[in-house]
């Protein structure tokens, strides 16, 4: 089977960011490499949500995939009240 030399997006595959799959214990995993845990922020024990999307294609994302709708909300909401909230807040 011959390897895909593109990203998705049309970007060049860079070798480094390949990841394999691996057998750990009695389970199968990925190892990431020490770089890429520092630009993500990961440490060990934090959790990962696949997220997948339109195109078919997935997105490991460190919070919650309905964080960001809640987040909007919440912001609508102080917007709104924003005069009550300042006065529970005294």
């Amino acid at each position: 089977m011959n390897k895909p030399s593109q990203t998705s997006t049309g970007e060049p595959l860079d070798s480094a960011n390949v990841l394999q799959v691996r057998k750990i214990g009695n389970s199968l995993g990925l190892i990431l490499p020490r770089e890429m845990l520092a630009r993500l922020k990961l440490k060990e024990g934090d959790a990962l949500h696949v997220v997948e999307q339109p195109n078919g294609a997935f997105r490991l994302v460190k919070q919650k995939p309905d964080f960001d709708k809640a987040m909007a909300a919440a912001r609508r909401g102080m917007k709104i009240y924003h005069n009550a909230l300042a006065e529970l807040a005294k």
